[in-house]
């Protein structure tokens, strides 16, 4: 097998040490979880924008909620994150020997516990809300948009010069941990480990055996329940467990249906099926049916429909191809991240600037 056979490649500093291709796959597969259940939402919000606009609105929020009851669910009773159980991975505690090591059934210590779920769930979180502040502020700049009063405009902009340089950085020490694990001279393969107190081991035999022991007995369990507040307590419990219970297993089962979507819309496959399938651009309508009945559309062709006022710097929506004043657009589809009239999903990115002739 190649895992046993990394010995070639690295020197374990123990003998339950995964190798560095098993920390990795572990690392891509929520990696890639993400991206995939992204789009989904984005088909559904687009198909009926009334019920599951909120989806997209709210994806970062609700992926982060999903994912915290998720990996708590295995941090406590596997020892292990969701994508490190998949790869019969487990945490211990560092510097614990054979003998104190506790076993993985039993789940995290409570400390190690919340460290691990902070760096799972809430690190990426923060970071993908920073990465869309930066290109939010950077597209601002750009085409001069709320442009910073003078006190801040020093840190303004030193936030947009320096944060590539952070982001490279902080790419760059997670890639020099990796090549120690690699050479054997570090125990984990990624500094969030070393900063949560725990490094990642191989599942024995008596692991697998103990959680699936476990397993049997808390479905078999039924506890007697006196109180009203041990009622409700015990319903919230069964009910976060039921969800975490339905997330593992609807994403052990879609986990490789998951990996397979993204790859599909990933940007690189897009380009080769565009040229493919790509059709010639039909031509632009002679004629078109403007529905002055709407209440949201102006009844002078160029006025803007959100300040009714004639517009300034045209804008199309892609997604919709409704005309805007650049300004007006930016700012609700910012916010709102929908077109204003249809209320289709979109972003900054969906804006198109046009240009009459005689500009």
């Amino acid at each position: 097998m190649a895992e046993h056979g990394a010995h070639i490649t690295t020197a374990s500093v123990a003998d339950d040490q995964p190798s560095i291709f098993e920390v990795v796959a572990q690392d891509s597969l929520m990696t890639a979880v993400r991206p995939a259940l992204q789009h989904v939402v984005k088909v559904l919000a687009e198909s009926n924008p009334a019920h599951y606009g909120f989806l997209w609105r709210w994806f970062d929020e609700i992926f982060t909620l999903l994912d915290f009851l998720l990996q708590q669910h295995y941090l406590s009773r596997t020892s292990a994150s969701f994508s490190e159980h998949f790869y019969g991975l487990k945490r211990i505690v560092a510097g614990s020997s054979l003998q104190l090591q506790r076993p993985a059934s039993a789940g995290l210590p409570k400390e190690h516990l919340w460290k691990s779920a902070m760096f799972l769930v809430l690190l990426p979180y923060l970071k993908v809300k920073l990465e869309k502040l930066t290109s939010s502020l950077r597209e601002e700049d750009e085409y001069s948009i709320h442009p910073p009063s003078s006190r801040w405009k020093r840190f303004y902009r030193a936030f947009l010069a320096a944060y590539p340089f952070v982001n490279m950085a902080w790419e760059g020490w997670f890639l020099t941990q990796q090549l120690r694990y690699i050479l054997g001279k570090a125990e984990h393969h990624s500094p969030l480990l070393k900063l949560a107190g725990v490094r990642l081991a191989r599942l024995t035999a008596q692991d697998m055996q103990a959680i699936k022991q476990r397993l049997v007995e808390a479905s078999a369990m039924q506890e007697p329940v006196r109180s009203i507040g041990e009622k409700i307590k015990s319903a919230l419990k069964k009910a976060v467990g039921g969800v975490a219970l339905s997330l593992s297993t609807g994403l052990s089962v879609g986990v490789f249906f998951l990996q397979f979507l993204d790859w599909w819309y990933s940007s690189e496959n897009q380009e080769a099926i565009k040229s493919l399938t790509a059709l010639p651009t039909p031509p632009p309508p002679v004629h078109l049916d403007y529905n002055s009945d709407s209440p949201l559309l102006p009844k002078m062709k160029t006025v803007c429909p959100l300040c009714r006022k004639t517009r300034v710097n045209d804008t199309v929506l892609a997604t919709s191809g409704y005309v805007f004043c650049y300004r007006c657009v930016f700012n609700y589809v910012r916010s709102h991240q929908a077109c204003p009239i249809t209320g289709y999903p979109t972003e900054v990115q969906h804006l198109i600037k046009l240009y009459s002739p005689e500009n």
